[in-house]
């Protein structure tokens, strides 16, 4: 029997897909969703409708109570380190790398991916703490062409891995391709040398820490609360515990 997680993915990869690009092809789907949505999948249905930012598009063709609770707590669908797809927030903390090690930017936004979310958190950082970092190191996920364009505006050097090739190319991934601004081809040559790489193992003994424990031990693997709102104020939470216990550490 086929998993009702990817059948219910599947579906909504075909609405906003192709052709269903257009809201009439969306709304001629409609009852397929509804359909669905009577099952255990409809509440992945639904928020993963929620993902891609179409929240109410089939609201009044659901009536799958846990689905309308869904909705309601601003859930998006996100794959886990299994494989699986499960409704999650995605909660960004940024920490400096020095010594200190401190957590200086908190988000939450309920999108599986990451892409763009680093030019909100480098204007968090500096209204928090009046200081432009000089250098960014984010993971894969935030390495949008974009973004990285954006931080060379403010000055800002980004570090992140370059995406894996795709079977069968076999270009050199640091090497610039034709469409590449100059900061998208600078930071392709820049991950490619042995500074840069040496440089981004910071990350690891940093930002990895702080993650580790968030999950492991102050409970941030999971939220006792639901809206945007409320699990921001409860990852801030977190952000000023964590500090504070840094504070004593370092000065102790």
């Amino acid at each position: 029997m086929a998993d009702p997680v990817e059948c219910a993915l599947g579906v909504v990869e075909d609405l906003f897909a192709g052709e269903a690009q257009d809201r009439e092809a969306c709304g001629a789907k409609q009852g397929v969703a509804g359909r669905i949505a009577s099952s255990d999948a409809g509440v992945v249905v639904m928020a993963a409708i929620h993902l891609y930012d179409e929240p109410s598009l089939f609201a009044e063709e659901v009536d799958d109570e846990a689905a309308q609770r869904l909705l309601a707590s601003e859930l998006g669908v996100m794959k886990m380190g299994d494989g699986g797809f499960r409704p999650a927030f995605n909660v960004q903390l940024a920490t400096t790398t020095d010594a200190v090690r401190v957590i200086v930017g908190v988000a939450v936004t309920n999108r599986g991916s990451d892409a763009g979310q680093s030019t909100p958190m480098l204007e968090q950082i500096e209204r928090r703490t009046g200081q432009r970092p000089s250098e960014l190191l984010v993971d894969g996920g935030f390495a949008q062409h974009e973004a990285i364009v954006q931080a060379a505006d403010k000055h800002v050097t980004v570090f992140a891995p370059v995406p894996r090739q795709r079977q069968g190319d076999t270009r050199d991934p640091h090497a610039p391709r034709p469409s590449d601004s100059e900061p998208v081809a600078a930071w392709r040559k820049r991950m490619g040398t042995d500074e840069a790489k040496q440089l981004y193992q910071q990350r690891a003994a940093s930002a990895e820490t702080v993650n580790a424990d968030a999950k492991q031990h102050r409970g941030l693997g999971s939220f006792a609360v639901r809206g945007l709102p409320k699990v921001l104020a409860s990852a801030s939470l977190f952000a000023l515990t964590y500090d504070i216990l840094r504070l004593l550490t370092l000065t102790t």
